[in-house]
Order: C-alpha cells, then sequence, then structure tokens
C-alpha cells in the first residue's frame, strides 16, 4: 500500500537548484527538495502523514524528546540554507497536503516573502538576554537615589536607609525600565529588533531573573560593533547582567507564517 505523504516546509530563498541541496536531509530523513513558483524557491520535504498528520503531530509535540530531535533536524536545514544565502525559515511543524498548497502559498504571499527575504539579506539575527540580581540591583537603585543628596553622616545614612527599602519596593519596576532602556539602545544598532516572551525557568532550567529575552537583527559586517555595544551596557546598568547568544537564523523576522493546509 503506497504511503500518505505531506509536505514539510523549511524555508523560503530566492533561489536555489535541487542540485544546491546535495544530500540534505530533513525531520524524517527524507532527502530535501524544492517547490519553484516564479523566482521564490520552498525548501521541503516528504514526509508521513502517520507521524507529520495533523493528528499524530498534536501528539508528537507533547512528547518533549522527540520535540528536541525534531526541531534539531528542522534547524539544522534552515541553518545550512542561511549560510549559503538569504533565507526564510517557517515555523517548526509547518506541514502541507501536497506541493500544490505549497505553490499557492508562495504565489498568495509573494510580496511578503519577497520584503522578508530583502530585510534578511546580509544579516543575521542574535538573541540578547538581560539577568537581574536583585541584591546588586536594589544597591544600584538606591545609590543612584541618594548620590546627588550632601547631607551630614547620620543624614545620609538614613536617607541610604529610606532609599534601600524605596528600591526592595520597587525592584521589579525598576528593572523593567532598564530593559526598556537596555532594548532601545539596542535597536538604535540593529536593523530589527523584538522582545521576545519572558522565558519560564521551569523550561528554561535556569533560576536567573530574567528581564529582558531580546531577538535582534544585526548587519553582517557591524556583528563586532553590536557584540560591544551589548558589553558597554553590561558595564552600564549594575545589577543587569547581559548575555549574547548566535548568531541562529533569522527566525524571529520571516514575518511571513500562514496556517498550513
Amino acid at each position: 500500500m503506497t504511503e500518505d505523504l505531506g509536505v514539510w516546509l523549511y524555508a523560503v530563498t530566492p533561489g536555489c537548484g535541487g542540485e544546491e541541496l546535495g544530500e540534505l536531509t530533513g525531520v524524517a530523513g527524507e532527502p530535501v527538495r524544492t517547490v519553484v513558483v516564479d523566482g521564490l524557491t520552498a525548501i521541503v520535504g516528504s514526509v508521513p502523514l502517520e507521524v507529520f498528520g495533523e493528528q499524530p503531530l498534536r501528539a508528537h509535540l507533547e512528547d518533549l524528546d522527540w520535540l528536541e530531535g525534531t526541531a534539531r533536524a528542522h534547524d539544522a536545514v534552515v541553518s545550512t540554507l542561511v549560510r549559503r544565502g538569504p533565507t526564510v525559515p517557517l515555523r517548526l511543524a509547518t506541514v502541507f497536503l501536497d506541493d500544490d498548497r505549497v505553490r499557492d502559498l508562495l504565489t498568495e504571499r509573494r510580496a511578503d516573502f519577497a520584503a522578508a527575504l530583502e530585510l534578511v539579506s546580509g544579516r543575521t539575527e542574535w538573541g540578547v538576554k538581560a539577568y537581574g540580581d536583585r541584591a546588586a540591583l536594589t544597591a544600584a537603585v538606591a545609590e543612584s537615589r541618594t548620590a546627588s543628596e550632601g547631607k551630614g553622616a547620620g543624614a545620609a545614612y538614613l536617607a541610604r536607609r529610606r532609599a534601600q527599602l524605596s528600591a526592595q519596593e520597587t525592584i521589579e519596576r525598576d528593572a523593567a525600565q532598564r530593559a526598556e532602556e537596555i532594548h532601545s539602545r539596542l535597536l538604535q544598532h540593529a536593523a530589527a529588533g523584538r522582545r521576545q516572551a519572558l522565558t519560564d525557568p521551569a523550561l528554561s532550567g535556569r533560576r536567573d531573573w530574567l528581564v529582558l529575552n531580546g531577538t535582534y537583527l544585526v548587519d553582517d559586517d557591524r556583528t563586532d560593533d553590536f557584540a560591544t555595544i551589548v558589553t558597554a551596557l553590561g558595564d552600564e546598568f549594575p545589577g543587569i547582567r547581559l548575555e549574547l547568544t548566535g548568531p541562529w537564523p533569522p527566525y524571529s523576522f520571516a514575518g511571513v507564517e500562514r496556517e498550513p493546509a
């Protein structure tokens, strides 16, 4: 009996001949291939619907081990394409019934794909996470509030204590303000940027206090400058530790999503 197959969509590029994909394989170990419409190329793979169809896929996505392995295989394809040129990656588990549905997507969203490809061309995604140290941040806020006050020793002590108590009460707000300032400053050195949802510690496995989870699209010839800015901002904001990650495929800036048919 013939196996029912669907089409897993990895990414869209301006053009890619099938011979350029070599022996690249995808999430089901399938050879990756192309679907081409008027200069836009979808990178796809044929996958069994008994595993990757709507109902079984929903169940598999609850299996964290399966999900991790599938995500790694998907990202391996996307990362290979990104190294070769402008690429718009599609979200994990975008599955269509056949190639015609993929062609319809390329046709209907042609302008969106073209804009996304222009945006990511010559640029790479970088992540910046900001972690707060409650004690250090409280001390830094309290110091900034009392630094300009010229009082005697006793009055100065009382002023510091009041500032510390006040800083403890406003720590969440102060951290949010610093995170927003850092994000705004980073945007000045990036082609685009987004604040992502803060990661649940239960999922990340880290207990650090995450106050900013940002992604930034940076010109490839300015990545060193961007890294320098991240370091400088970390020094400028006591109580906040910045972590730069990447380079990553530009998932945050693909800008073209549609529910699979």
